[in-house]
């Protein structure tokens, strides 16, 4: 697997070059891994209005469910800042999208760290909750 995450990450880089944050240049890139096998990519695009801006995270999930995937593998997210994690935002449409997904990150040194959403997450609120 360790060959997928690596090949996953490096999408998420690609992605990176895309991005659009003209207030905060800061870029980021994600990829997520259906269980089709399919790639779907995202980059954050920054807005003068900051509640409007949305993640490389959500761009990446939000793709693939466009594309009518349903059940994700794994989720990369890439900068060039290592160990950059998920925002709170981020990590609660992670868990309602990708609940079993595993969550990649570039780490020093090009180190992969990997967690899954309940290390991101723990005593999460999510649909289970709603009963």
């Amino acid at each position: 697997m360790q060959a997928v995450y690596k090949d996953l990450m490096d999408a998420a880089r690609k992605a990176a070059a895309n991005f659009y944050a003209p207030y905060s240049n800061f870029a980021v890139g994600s990829a997520v891994l259906s269980s089709s096998g399919k790639v779907y990519i995202g980059t954050n695009v920054e807005n003068a209005s900051y509640g409007l801006t949305n993640c490389a995270e959500r761009s990446a999930l939000f793709n693939a469910f466009s594309h009518g995937e349903r059940k994700i593998e794994a989720v990369a997210i890439w900068s060039k800042n290592p160990e950059i994690f998920p925002c709170g935002a981020c990590r609660q449409v992670i868990l309602e999208l990708a609940p079993d997904a595993d969550i990649i990150i570039n780490g020093r040194e090009d180190k992969l760290i990997v967690l899954n959403v309940s290390d991101l997450m723990p005593f999460a609120f999510d649909k289970t909750n709603l009963k």
